[in-house]
């Protein structure tokens, strides 16, 4: 109910962005439009376990499993759970909603995210990344320039994986 006050609707990008300006301090966000469809980049994007240990160097492996309630008619296929771990065997746990064009990942001291949407014959994409700890803002802002660079070279790496995908038939 709106009762006369006006609304709108973000797209997923849209709403990455609000959060990467609203949420944290400096956190890392990137956007760039590619020239790929939105399903073959989605298709990359979305694949966590398969995927995002060759996009995010320093990941090992990215388990991911059915989240709390799914299943039972509670929960909804949205939301699982996942299992990062790190060259050095670190572990962290994460909290992830995952949607067409859309993934929020939270764990107790990382904040992850990317979201896609069509744009003409490409897909327009981004991606978010923070440190979900106190203190995190001044770390995040001295690093400011390297954290632009790991955007680009995260969108960089996500580009070529889509495009090695299309070119091997999508496997």
């Amino acid at each position: 109910m709106t009762d006369g006050w006006p609304t709108v609707e973000l797209d997923p990008v849209r709403r990455l962005r609000v959060l990467a300006a609203a949420g944290t301090a400096r956190p890392l966000f990137a956007e760039r439009r590619l020239s790929a469809g939105f399903d073959e980049v989605w298709s990359v994007a979305g694949d966590l376990s398969g995927e995002l240990p060759g996009l995010i160097s320093g990941l090992r492996s990215f388990e991911v499993g059915p989240g709390p309630g799914t299943g039972t008619g509670t929960g909804g296929g949205d939301r699982l759970v996942g299992l990062a771990v790190s060259v050095l065997g670190h572990r962290e746990r994460f909290d992830i909603v995952l949607r067409s064009g859309w993934c929020l990942m939270q764990s107790k001291v990382l904040l992850g995210g990317m979201a896609a949407v069509p744009d003409g014959d490409g897909t327009r994409f981004a991606l978010l990344a923070a440190l979900r700890v106190p203190g995190a803002g001044p770390v995040q802002r001295f690093f400011g320039s390297l954290v632009d660079r790991r955007g680009e070279v995260l969108l960089d790496r996500l580009e070529r994986r889509v495009g090695s995908r299309a070119d091997s038939g999508g496997e």
